[in-house]
Parts: structure tokens; sequence; C-alpha cells
């Protein structure tokens, strides 16, 4: 289950051609964190937008149900009330990510390892996003989809021993239109583990930070 990752920066920002982020984030994210996220609209085409980490449905009582919404298995999506207003309306986005972080157990000790492309590129998270509102406040808010990954050759040596494995769904660079353009809850097409050719991982053991973290500021 990701939890914890590294958004994209200004070097992959600029080498992907994307257009500048008109905010500010954190340079680490955890679940309540804000995040951008990238998505397709009819009227504007590609957009960023600030959304909190981890899913907040118009029926929760407040934001902290986002310590338990930030993944969603896509195995269930329109059976779950947190994600089924989103899906039957097809609000896919992506989460750029340079890298993210899941735990490994050594000597059934867990560890914090980290997943990143070999070329230090960006890579895209499937993503849903939910706008509601919360008394006067607009809470915009968005989950990471999941897949299982038991016979995923890097990702099945992530998280607790057993037989549930779960990974992330990585959008290819190639499908990144088709996929925020997609009009289906179908989204069968993309869960497809990522290439692990591509990819390679590490042990990156937790620094501590703190709550308010540096920021990035693309204006500066």
């Amino acid at each position: 289950m990701c939890a914890n990752f590294k958004p994209i920066t200004l070097a992959q920002l600029k080498s992907q051609n994307l257009l500048d982020i008109p905010f500010e984030y954190p340079e680490e994210v955890y679940p309540n964190y804000d995040l951008p996220l990238l998505f397709k609209s009819e009227e504007k085409g590609l957009e960023w937008r600030k959304v909190s980490f981890g899913m907040v449905p118009k029926w929760a009582e407040d934001k902290s149900i986002a310590l338990k919404t930030y993944n969603a298995r896509n195995e269930t999506l329109m059976q779950k009330p947190t994600f089924q207003n989103a899906v039957s309306k097809c609000k896919f986005g992506v989460i750029p990510v340079s890298e993210f972080y899941e735990s490994m157990y050594i000597d059934n000790k867990p560890q914090r390892w980290g997943v990143r492309r070999k070329d230090g590129e960006v890579f895209y998270i499937a993503a849903l996003y939910e706008i509601c509102k919360q008394g006067e406040d607009v809470v915009r808010s968005a989950t990471m989809i999941t897949m299982d990954a038991i016979e995923h050759a890097m990702m099945k040596n992530f998280h607790e021993p057993g037989a549930v494995k779960r990974s992330v769904i990585v959008i290819p660079h190639e499908k990144l239109d088709k996929w925020l353009s997609w009009k289906s809850p179908n989204i069968q097409d993309f869960v497809q583990g990522f290439p692990v050719e591509e990819f390679e991982c590490s042990h990156v053991p937790k620094v501590k930070i703190e709550k308010i973290s540096p920021q990035l500021n693309f204006f500066d």
C-alpha cells in the first residue's frame, strides 16, 4: 500500500514539457498532504489541481478518512461507497511521482524501500479524484488505484509476508492521454504491472521530517 512518495520535481516537469504547476506542494507526501494531480478537462485540456492525498467522499464527516482511503483496489472500485461516485463519473487523473516507498520485510522487520525509474524521469500513477463540500469548504482529494502484484517480479517482494501483494498502477507515458480521456468505469485496459526493466529499487531509510516540509515553488 503506497502511503508515501516524492512528487514530480521541477527538472522532471521541464523534461516532459508539462505546464508549470501554479501552487506549492511538499517535497514528500503522506496521507492528508497536498499534492499536484494532473487531469484533462474538456474546456482547457491538461490541468494541474491541488488535491489532498486520500479520497474524501461527500458523506465523510471530516478529512481524517483520508488516512484510510489513499489507495483504492481496482477490483472493487464500483463496490466501495468511498469511490463509487468518482469512478462512475470517470474522474481519472494521474499523480506524477519521482519515487514511491514500500515496506520490505527483512528478518521479519520492515524496511522502507524506494521505487523509481532508472532514467530518473517522472512516472504517472493512476488516480481517482473527487470534489465535494464539507460545510462551507470545498474539498478536492485523490486516491491511487492499485492492482494485485503477487506475480510482479519487483512488487511481490514488498508488504507483509503472505499471499496479498499490491502495487500502484503506472500509466505508461504513451497511454497518458488515453487514460486521462477514458470515459468508462471499466479500466481493465490499464491494469498491468509496470515494466521491471525500466525501474529500480533500493533501501531508503526514513528521514524524520516535520508536518510542514520544504515546499516547491516554481515561481521563485
